[in-house]
């Protein structure tokens, strides 16, 4: 699975609601030209973390609306964007998905 995202840009965020995510992802898909990698709900808490795929320059853009949508429907955990991930670091990521 890592291998279709080869060369492609990161983009990670948690939020602490699972709707402000889905209401963040619709918003960032619209904004650039994105891939949904994964929506990981937290079995302890109410929250999810989302990771979004494409170029460095659409990730970022998709990445800054999708946490300005979000910020009125819930908190926002963390987030971060990685340019270039490592393949270790591409395998550490496809090792979290459906954890």
């Amino acid at each position: 699975m890592a291998e279709k995202y080869n060369g492609m840009a990161v983009g990670v965020f948690e939020l602490d609601n699972l709707v402000a995510c889905f209401v963040a992802l619709d918003a960032a898909s619209k904004a650039a030209n994105v891939k949904i990698q994964s929506v990981e709900r937290n079995r302890l808490k109410s929250g999810a973390c989302v990771k979004i795929r494409g170029s460095v320059s659409d990730v970022n853009a998709a990445m800054e609306v999708a946490l300005e949508t979000a910020k009125p429907l819930g908190e926002v955990v963390s987030h971060t964007i990685l340019a270039s991930p490592t393949e270790d670091t591409e395998t550490a990521l496809a090792m979290t998905i459906n954890k």
